[in-house]
């Protein structure tokens, strides 16, 4: 009976090993579709690009003149009667005024409200490419939780044959209940580790739908198999691109044009805005002097004497534009650091995946093999053999670890860019 066991084993196992290593090629246009549809659906996104449009429609009101005021008065009528031929002063008079600021000031505050709405069109630019991150950094978790749950569920049931194979033995006086209890224990080890991936996978299956604004039990299938494809990357070019591709660069530009315009309007303000009016006053025809009609213009302007407040909202704007050169130098310093970090985390996945494709894997598996072939004619003991099956199944996990680190390195490598690793290779 073991006999028969040990061999369909020995048949299936070789099989089931390899059918880990192997499968379809990755489907990259279906990322890719993914990607468009939270690039289309996200809220968070579109929250970010309605924010940008609000900001963009306060420019034009901001440059344009105040509206105009028409008033209509009844001036001087005589308390007693209220009669409007008793007295020369007596009229109804219409009056237009239009304020007038200092040449500059309407143009300054535009530039304000530009720069503005530039700034956040930066944060939604920012925003989509972080979004792509997290939807590629998401599906490859995925990825390597499927790989992880079909590679656990595989050896479970090879527990389960070694159990019944160990358990025929002991029965038939030639194997040792130590070697059922360890299988035993190294099936139950396992189970546990597949529950956590399974609720691991639940969790980032939520997190991936709601970056696509589906629900979040709604199903996702990923290639059973990724080839990490080495690009190449210059560390110093990659630096260097991110300055004119990464959106916020050019929001931190905006930032401080918008605090010069801010000063610029505040030394605006140490002169006088105007005033013009006009009015026409309407008189009563039967008044002594004929009722003839007065029309009167003018113009008026504030005095700007409180000039310790203008020299304070110079100074506020000074500092803004400190600031925001401050922010725009941390955040360079920030993104090398990011391009750093994902460089190399990007370059030790890649060795890794190579070492384990090309040493760790075969070399594990033919020392499974060998335990095998060994433990049926009795020249290895089952406790060895258990150890070369549970380090064989370790490696492979490590692998598709790697080949995801590898992919989310990749990711993170070209959102901290703001460019593709292929774009940026060939210009």
């Amino acid at each position: 009976m073991y006999q028969f066991l040990f061999f369909l084993i020995f048949l299936i196992v070789p099989l089931n090993t390899f059918a880990a290593a192997e499968g379809p090629a990755e489907s990259s246009s279906t990322l890719q579709e993914l990607v468009d549809e939270a690039l289309g659906s996200n809220p968070d996104l579109k929250a970010a690009r309605e924010r940008w449009q609000m900001f963009t429609h306060k420019v034009v009101p901001e440059q344009t003149l105040s509206d105009p005021r028409l008033s209509l008065s009844f001036s001087n009528y005589p308390i007693d009667s209220l009669s409007p031929d008793e007295t020369p002063m007596t009229g109804n008079e219409l009056r237009f005024d239009q304020a007038f600021p200092f040449p500059g000031k309407l143009e300054a505050k535009g530039e304000a409200a530009r720069q503005k709405a530039l700034w956040y069109k930066g944060v939604y630019e920012e925003s989509r490419l972080q979004l792509v991150e997290k939807v590629k950094d998401a599906w490859y978790r995925i990825y390597y939780q499927d790989r992880a749950i079909a590679i656990t569920e595989k050896n479970i049931a090879l527990l389960e044959d070694f159990i019944r194979l160990t358990e025929t033995r002991y029965e038939v006086g030639e194997g040792l209940q130590q070697d059922v209890l360890k299988a035993q224990v190294e099936r139950s080890k396992l189970m546990d580790k597949l529950f956590t991936l399974q609720q691991q996978r639940v969790s980032t299956l939520a997190d991936f739908n709601r970056l696509l604004a589906r629900p979040t039990a709604t199903p996702l299938e990923v290639p059973a198999q990724i080839k990490a494809q080495k690009v190449s990357t210059d560390l110093v070019r990659l630096q260097e691109k991110a300055s004119a591709h990464r959106p916020l660069f050019a929001s931190y530009k905006s930032l401080i044009d918008q605090y010069r315009a801010q000063k610029n309007l505040a030394e605006l303000d140490y002169y006088p805005d105007f005033n013009v009016f006009a009015s026409y006053r309407l008189r009563d025809d039967d008044l002594p002097d004929g009722g003839t009609d007065f029309f009167s213009a003018g113009v008026s302007i504030n005095l700007p004497l409180w000039r310790n407040k203008r020299a304070e909202q110079v100074a506020e704007a000074d500092s803004g534009i400190r600031m925001a050169h401050r922010q725009y130098d941390d955040f360079r310093d920030q993104v090398s650091a990011r391009i750093h970090d994902a460089s190399a985390r990007l370059e030790k996945s890649l060795t890794l995946v190579e070492l384990y494709d090309t040493g760790i894997l075969p070399q594990a598996r033919q020392t499974f093999e060998a335990s095998l072939s060994a433990y049926q004619v009795g020249d290895v003991d089952f406790l060895s053999l258990l150890d070369s099956l549970m380090t064989l199944y370790q490696y492979e996990i490590d692998y598709h670890r790697a080949v995801s680190d590898y992919q989310r390195s990749l990711a993170g490598l070209e959102a901290a860019a703001g460019v593709s690793l292929e774009d940026a290779v060939s210009e």
